[in-house]
């Protein structure tokens, strides 16, 4: 199937996008072809789509539960006792709430760590986007627990290749507070003969530190490091607590850093140090968190938040510019994940988002860039494309009325149960 995206704004200027299956075949100026579809380009920027790298997805089913609590407080006593409660098929529409946000706001990669793995790949799968999934490994130091996570994940990853190739799988230990060093030595292994990801909370919290230098006297960090754990296909979540020996850790392990600045604020767990990370900032991706400790999974929002935090903690206007911002949220991902998206180029896999310029937010359009990142939400956006395939178009999702329609009804149920 082809499809041609004409006149559309492409780096300052007006160009065709010819896409050719799931690839971009070639971008020119007055391309001549007959395609299969044809969308207008008129008033529109073409960017790459959003790669959300650390989401736990079906927490839409849970956004607006629990606020303004300190993080082991929100976990212990308000989310876990909830997430005891969800079903399968509360996972599943619970994800394709997050797909179809993810969707409506120009992202079409996410990288989860959940429950109920087969429930979430179905829902992506059905919602056309792409994903790295992992079931939630949490054995909370029991080894009966430990024996059973670690033979589930087995069989998991046995079961990726009955979904396509937008979804890969990955290990997700949850934290070290929560997992065994025997669990964690275990993922690593894992992952290693099999070739996989590796999704981990770390240094997110205060407590978390502490509780480390308690019982293990050194930080998180150096933990890992001592169990063998840390390699280059480790991502880490949050990674707010670090001092310079753990950066160091961290950059000789080559371990990817995803910053969650709304998450990390509204839960008040500090401020990533993206200034004492100058030499690593490409393996620095962007994420929202779950839509319980974010709100939302608006990277648009996100790239906001992110720069102007980076301004106010080093009291520098120019730290963590419109560029820097953009390319972690897009290309960083992608590159992290080896999937040729990111950047659009002839060759590269079609993904992409058309954004609308006539709106009150890109107006007037002296500087695109900063407008994505400074003045648009994702309401802008009036196309998202995922691997070729039209997912959106002129602002509506196929089936969306249903899917929101069917979380309130989970949402009224789950918290009566």
């Amino acid at each position: 199937m082809s499809l041609l995206i004409n006149g559309v704004l492409l780096e300052g200027e007006k160009k065709d996008i010819l896409i050719q299956d799931n690839r971009i075949e070639k971008i020119s100026s007055n391309i001549d072809k007959n395609s299969d579809r044809v969308i207008s380009g008129q008033g529109k920027v073409a960017l790459p789509s959003f790669f959300n790298l650390h989401t736990h997805a079906a927490m839409t089913l849970m956004r607006g539960y629990s606020d303004d609590l300190p993080v082991q407080q929100w976990l212990e006593q308000k989310i876990w006792p909830l997430e005891e409660k969800l079903t399968s098929e509360d996972v599943y529409w619970g994800t394709k709430l997050a797909c179809l946000e993810m969707i409506k706001t120009g992202t079409t990669f996410f990288n989860d760590m959940y429950w109920h793995f087969e429930s979430t790949a179905q829902a992506v799968e059905e919602m056309g986007i792409r994903a790295s999934l992992g079931a939630v490994f949490i054995d909370l130091f029991d080894e009966d627990k430990a024996q059973e996570q670690r033979l589930k994940n087995a069989q998991l990853y046995q079961k990726i290749d009955n979904y396509s190739n937008r979804i890969q799988f990955n290990l997700g230990p949850h934290s070290i507070y929560t997992v065994s060093a025997e669990s964690l030595e275990w993922a690593r292994e894992f992952a290693e003969e099999n070739d996989l990801m590796i999704h981990i909370h770390l240094a997110e919290s205060k407590d978390e530190i502490e509780q480390c230098q308690d019982k293990f006297g050194k930080s998180p960090v150096k933990y890992l490091d001592e169990i063998g754990f840390l390699g280059s296909n480790v991502i880490a979540a949050h990674c707010v607590w670090l001092d310079e020996e753990d950066i160091q850790i961290l950059a000789e392990n080559d371990v990817k850093m995803v910053h969650l600045p709304a998450s990390n604020m509204k839960l008040a767990s500090g401020t990533f140090p993206y200034e004492r990370l100058k030499d690593r900032r490409e393996n620095i991706a962007l994420g929202t968190d779950g839509s319980s400790s974010n709100n939302n999974l608006d990277m648009f929002e996100e790239m906001k938040i992110a720069s102007l935090l980076a301004k106010i903690d080093q009291m520098d206007p120019t730290e963590m510019p419109a560029d820097q911002i953009h390319r972690m949220a897009t290309k960083n991902g992608a590159e992290i994940f080896d999937i040729k998206a990111g950047i659009i180029e002839e060759g590269k896999l079609a993904d992409l988002i058309l954004v609308d310029l006539n709106t009150p937010e890109m107006t007037p359009d002296y500087n695109t860039k900063s407008n994505i990142v400074y003045s648009a939400n994702g309401s802008c956006v009036d196309t998202t494309i995922c691997n070729g395939q039209v997912l959106m178009e002129s602002g509506h999702v196929e089936g969306e009325e249903k899917i929101i329609t069917k979380l309130n009804q989970i949402g009224n149920d789950l918290i009566t149960r």
